[in-house]
């Protein structure tokens, strides 16, 4: 007698296709800005509880960005804890991977923000640290309007979710910094191209006056090159 293969039409096994496609889709995306917002998107879909998603940035420690937000609720939201210098979201970058809160307005680890919270619609919020890389911190921020919105299968479900977009933005800023640097090799071998036949000079030469007039000017090299070559001229 055969044993009967197991369901696969089960919440586990639904949840691990629409991970997996997820994964996939995250991939794909080759721009940052695009795998932040497909990532927010998903979170609302697949986190039990979450009515909106923000991922948010913060840079130099002070300055909140709003990179990619499901609704104004959740961007305003960005913008009171940038205000504040306080709240969830920055509790998840600087000091815990994972922050839940059942309860703004109860919280006292956030008293000014919390005070807003109705007024910003927002009560519950469950918040991952995405990556720290340089100055620049990151981190997947969930909302509901309803206070106790998260437990712990929001919470496991959530972590799974912000792995993904945490290698896939990886990804993806390696690839905009590849893209970057060869664009910027681009307009510089350009640039190098007009002087070489303005002044009757090699490509060792012609390096060496754009480096030159980029120390003088205080300008980037690529900066410099793009200059010259939509204007015609250095300007020194």
């Amino acid at each position: 007698m055969s044993t009967p293969l197991p369901d696969a039409s089960g919440p586990e096994q639904s949840l691990a296709g629409a991970l997996a496609d997820l994964a996939r889709d995250l991939q794909r995306e080759q721009v940052p800005g695009d795998v932040m917002a497909q990532s927010a998107a998903s979170a609302v879909g697949l986190v039990p509880g979450a009515e909106d998603a923000s991922i948010s940035l913060v840079r130099a420690r002070r300055h909140v960005l709003s990179a990619a937000a499901t609704s104004d609720v959740a961007r305003q939201f960005d913008a009171s804890q940038g205000e504040f210098g306080e709240g969830p979201c920055l509790t998840a970058m600087y000091t815990e991977l994972v922050v839940r809160t059942d309860d703004l307005a109860e919280d006292t680890r956030w008293p000014r923000l919390g005070a807003r919270s109705d007024e910003l619609g927002v009560r519950s919020m469950l918040c991952f640290q995405l990556f720290v890389h340089e100055n620049t911190l990151g981190a997947l921020n969930l909302l509901a309007s309803k206070p106790a919105a998260f437990d712990e299968e929001s919470e496991a479900v959530g972590a799974m979710v912000a792995t993904h977009a945490a290698v896939a933005l990886a990804g993806a800023q390696r690839f905009d910094h590849l893209r970057t640097a060869l664009l910027n090799r681009d307009v510089i071998g350009q640039a190098k191209g007009i002087l070489m036949e303005r002044f009757k000079v090699d490509a060792d030469q012609a390096f060496a006056l754009l480096t030159r007039v980029s120390q003088d000017r205080n300008v980037k090299l690529h900066v410099l090159a793009a200059e010259l070559t939509r204007t015609g001229s250095l300007d020194r």
